[in-house]
Order: structure tokens, then sequence, then C-alpha cells
């Protein structure tokens, strides 16, 4: 794929959704880091019914330190290993307290030293809370990227550092929430949606499906 059709990819995802965001609620850094790591293997409306109860309890790293571990996985029990994420939120939160005084911090180094933050999540919060130019490259990015021709790699770092490397600079702030709902909700996983594609005409695809 070329920059010039790579370019025109983006220009039309921007132009359907100029400011697109996260699915997951959230207010503060914080808020957003715990979502986070609540989302993994489970569904972003899910983790926004248990963030709705926890939240106005508990917000704060110290505010979950005083909840303690059996309250905050009474209020997040509805989501998927919430016993395993209720432990690495603990202790995301006790070294938030004791080493960035309570604040979520802004580089890769540090949040990926927190429990349960890995690559991913540090990319989702250094380009969504601090709107650094970051790529959070999930199953959908790395499905849609190589299936479009957009950015093909054989794994998420590969996909990464080409979509880096590839998507013009004026769209790379907002390229992987852009790619993520086209993932979602139009380039799915089993049958893409080709047929009420904005992008079809320009995507390496060969295996298109016909409309409904």
């Amino acid at each position: 794929m070329n920059a010039q059709k790579r370019h025109e990819i983006f220009a039309r995802l921007q132009a359907e959704n100029p400011h697109p965001t996260t699915e997951l609620n959230w207010n503060t850094p914080f808020e957003l880091l715990a979502a986070v790591l609540l989302s993994a293997q489970a569904t972003d409306v899910g983790v926004n019914k248990a963030t709705a109860r926890l939240y106005p309890v508990a917000n704060t790293p110290q505010a979950i330190i005083d909840l303690g571990i059996d309250e905050l996985k009474a209020h997040i029990k509805t989501i998927g290993l919430y016993n395993t994420k209720a432990e690495n939120l603990m202790k995301t939160c006790h070294m938030l307290v004791n080493q960035h005084g309570g604040e979520v911090p802004n580089t890769r180094q540090a949040l990926e030293a927190l429990p349960g933050v890995g690559r991913k999540t540090a990319n989702v919060i250094l380009n969504t809370a601090f709107g650094q130019p970051t790529m959070a490259v999930d199953t959908h990015i790395f499905r849609v990227s190589n299936r479009t021709g957009i950015a093909k790699g054989k794994d998420v770092v590969e996909v990464e550092q080409k979509l880096l490397r590839h998507v013009p600079k004026g769209f790379l702030h907002d390229a992987h929430h852009w790619l993520i709902l086209h993932g979602r909700y139009t380039c799915i996983a089993r049958k893409p949606r080709c047929g009420s594609c904005i992008i079809e005409d320009l995507c390496d695809y060969k295996d298109k499906t016909e409309p409904a």
C-alpha cells in the first residue's frame, strides 16, 4: 500500500469521526488506567458498569487502598478474572502512592513497571490520557492493519512500528482509535462488513464480502 492510499484512508476515517476516543468511561488518568487494567478479556460495556459502581466510592490510588482488597473485589466481581485484576490494581495503587505521589506517570518505562501494565496498556495511557502519538495494537488493530494492508506484520510490535512509520503525522494521534473502532464494528473478525465500509475501495483485502 502506498502513502497516498494510507492518507486517503485516514482522511475518510477522520471525516466520519473527527474526535474519536476510547469507549471506556474516565475523567482522570488514574480512572483510565484502572479501567484499562480491568478491560483485559472483558468488554468496555462490562468495565463501564463496574467502574460506575467503583468510582463514586473510590477513584484515586489512596481511596482504593483505603477501600481494601475485599471491597475492591466486591465492586468489580462482574468482570472476568476479577480476583487477579483486583490484586494487580491494588499493587499498582500502592506503587503509585509510594513512588509517584499518587499520580499516574507519563513515561513508558514507569508505566510498564506497574503490575498488570504491558506495552499495549502503556500505549493507551500515553495516547489517551497524555496526548502522545503512540499506537496501542490490540487484536482489532492487528487484524485491520494486516487485512487492509495499511501495516502488515507478523506480531503486534512489528505492526506497531510500521504504523508509527507509515501513518501520516497529522493522523497519528487519533489513528489507533479509528482502527480499533473500524475493527470492532466494520472490519470484524469472522466476516468483515465490506459492503458498508467507507474504505473498501482502498483496502487490499482479497476476500471482500458481498453486502447482506
